[in-house]
């Protein structure tokens, strides 16, 4: 049987579809499918996550899967061992473990009569990454993969080390998955849930612990570390990210270095881009849906047309916490310009440091070292630098960069003559002077307003004890033991700053509570920088994209509205600094399968601002889900805290059924520090 191109085919749904691994542990998966599969075998698209496929990910699953099976593909969202409603016990996240969990999932659904042997992976985040690392294992079904939000380097470029520094949202994500590995699963669909459940809440590791191990690149971070051999992906892969979310470098560098690879940067934050936020939203699932049906079913879709690199770039705008617009436009690229190194060709712009200026130079003009700039920044500078990972859509994103700039050095520009356009990793080397390589620098390339706004731009981190030689190294120019260089690559952006307007290179040596500080000041001197601003390159013209479709909302019942809370305190007795952040995620009813689920998250990062060794991460979720009689809770909580010579962590886990303390179970854990 043939289905006729274009016509959208009647589907099933199996809410719970067995799949039994080769140890005997059972998955559970959601499969949507087109009803006649059996006579017109389909292609099948597999989402493999921990993140509940019954109560977690169900408003973007009915969105996006029911789409492709119309169209013609098995849609398959999979549980991960020991999470959701599957059975057996997750080790840590992209263990071995869940790769080769993966491997099998594929391999079993390659083989069933309605799909038609051909198999494409996709996910968002956790997804996106174990697409990238599936993909690598080179399964022989696996033809494509669509990876979203995602990153080729699980330490510099993951929730962990940014720049070699420790990322407080490791501890904060750390906090998520203590909270949904040790959610039940839902009673109506396992008879030996409870068994599972308490199974689940004994065995589950708290992974702040495990991450907080590995405080250096070693083999634990290159696996899955996909930049450790492109050439082991030969899956075609189209790679989306966003500039309002954390992993803004992996769609250029996947772009750059795996072939036939595809890559689209919207403005968006931690979201699909068929119903993301800042807005243009596009068509995202028409563009899915090309690439499926181009490299599973072997139809001309022309996406081997397409730029190599789909890029936003946005307008500047002044500074807020949340954005639900970024006006701007496309353009797009091609392989070999999109992550490419600074050159003194007109593709790049120089500006060099004198004084408290940024000087725009000829492009082989090194400058005057005309500066004689010491910091020592407070230990609450960044406060205005939003979450690291802008996720829960809450006031998440830069606020105005002028109080974190006035506890570092500045360096700004005259008014600009042009605008000026950055698409691409901007670079910033510093010359300095201290006793030896410690502390952390926190640099932002700032956009300045003719009022003094500030909006963060993009920006980069480095820890200069565990920087590697190539990023920290003796002064050439200045020969002495105090002298040295840095070089610090930003965060890929798409920016213009208009004519008229002014912008700033800003540099600290905190950056609280998006980095954990350092076991002691480390003040330094800055006598001399340069920073290197790509241009884009533009070589293909970009098609429009279409507006977005999607399929019919998750229908549910509110109990409870959910909000977002984000609040900075100053306690005037002790002078200790407190942000304070609640994400009520609400609760409500499924109105297909009656399950209640709800959430609180609740975080507070404390410091003195003279005092490094005073900060203090705190996190707790309350979760519930109920069915029929029976009601269900967890409450976790973790702390983190620090001397000069180890990292301390608590964490505790309590369980309730019908408001009865059924299971609790505490951890501490002390863990050296090493360089950080």
């Amino acid at each position: 049987m043939n289905t006729p191109k274009n016509a959208l085919r009647e589907i099933t749904e199996d809410a719970d579809y067995a799949v039994t691994l080769s140890d005997g542990t059972r998955l559970s998966a959601r499969v949507w499918k087109p009803a006649d599969a059996g006579d017109d075998p389909v292609p099948a698209i597999l989402e493999f996550l921990p993140y509940r496929k019954r109560d977690g990910t169900c408003a973007r699953d009915a969105l996006t899967h029911p789409y492709f099976a119309k169209r013609g593909y098995a849609c398959l969202r999979v549980d991960m061992r020991g999470n959701g409603d599957s059975h057996g016990l997750m080790e840590d996240e992209y263990s071995q473990q869940e790769l080769d969990d993966a491997v099998e999932v594929i391999n079993h659904f390659a083989a069933q009569d309605w799909c038609n042997g051909s198999v494409g992976m996709m996910g968002i985040s956790w997804g996106g990454f174990n697409s990238l690392q599936v993909a690598a294992m080179t399964p022989p079904a696996l033809k494509a993969i669509i990876t979203l939000c995602s990153t080729v380097d699980r330490f510099a470029d993951d929730i962990h080390y940014k720049g070699g520094c420790l990322l407080n949202e490791n501890l904060g994500w750390g906090a998520t998955m203590w909270s949904y590995s040790s959610r039940a699963p839902d009673p109506a669909l396992r008879p030996d849930w409870r068994e599972m459940w308490m199974d689940r809440m004994e065995n589950e590791p708290f992974l702040p612990s495990k991450w907080l191990r590995h405080q250096t690149r070693d083999d634990y971070w290159k696996h899955g570390s996909v930049c450790e051999n492109y050439d082991t992906i030969k899956a075609k892969v189209l790679a989306v990210g966003g500039w309002g979310d954390a992993y803004k470098n992996a769609v250029p560098q996947i772009v750059d270095n795996i072939p036939g690879s595809k890559g689209i940067v919207g403005p968006w934050v931690h979201k699909y881009p068929h119903f993301a936020v800042p807005e243009p939203r596009i068509g995202f699932l028409q563009e899915a849906l090309r690439w499926w049906d181009k490299w599973l079913k072997g139809i001309e879709t022309g996406v081997e047309d397409d730029p190599d690199y789909r890029a936003y770039i946005m307008d500047g705008v002044r500074p807020q916490t949340w954005y639900t617009d970024r006006i701007g436009h496309w353009v797009g690229m091609e392989t070999g310009t999109t992550d490419r190194p600074p050159s003194e060709d007109n593709t790049w712009r120089h500006w060099h440091f004198e004084a408290d200026k940024l000087r725009h130079t000829p492009q082989n003009s090194k400058g005057d070292l005309l500066v004689d700039t010491p910091i020592s920044s407070p230990q609450d500078c960044g406060a205005d630098a939003g979450e690291y990972c802008a996720i829960w859509l809450g006031p998440e994103m830069p606020g105005d960069q002028r109080r974190d700039d006035s506890k570092g050095g500045t360096w700004t520009s005259e008014p600009l003559d042009a605008p000026f356009e950055i698409l691409g990793a901007a670079q910033v080397g510093l010359a300095f002077q201290m006793d030896e390589p410690r502390g952390q620098l926190a640099v932002r390339l700032n956009h300045v307003h003719p009022d003094g706004a500030k909006t963060r731009i993009t920006y980069g981190v480095l820890n200069l004890e565990n920087a590697g030689a190539d990023q920290v190294y003796a002064d050439p120019d200045t020969p002495a033991p105090e002298n040295f260089r840095v070089n610090i690559k930003l965060d890929h952006i798409g920016y213009t700053v208009p004519a008229g307007h002014r912008i700033c290179i800003s540099v600290s040596t905190a950056y609280w509570p998006l980095i954990w500080p350092a076991a002691q000041k480390f003040p330094l001197t800055i006598t001399g920088g340069i920073l290197a601003a790509p241009l884009p390159i533009p070589a293909k013209g970009v098609t429009p994209f279409a507006p977005p479709e999607a399929e019919a909302a998750w229908q549910t019942e509110t109990i409870r509205e959910g909000s977002n809370s984000r609040k900075q305190e100053t306690d005037l007795n002790t002078g200790f600094v407190h942000l304070r952040i609640v994400d009520d995620f609400g609760k409500i009813r499924d109105l297909d399968h009656g399950l209640i689920n709800g959430s609180i998250a609740r975080e507070t990062w404390s410091i003195h601002p003279d005092d490094p060794l005073s900060a203090r991460g705190a996190c707790h979720w309350s979760d519930e889900i109920e069915r029929d009689d029976i009601r269900l809770r967890t409450e976790t909580r973790c702390e983190m805290w620090s001397d000069v010579e180890n990292f301390y962590l608590s964490a505790k886990l309590e369980a309730y059924e019908n408001d009865a303390l059924i299971y609790e179970r505490e951890i501490t854990d002390q863990i050296a520090r090493n360089g950080i």
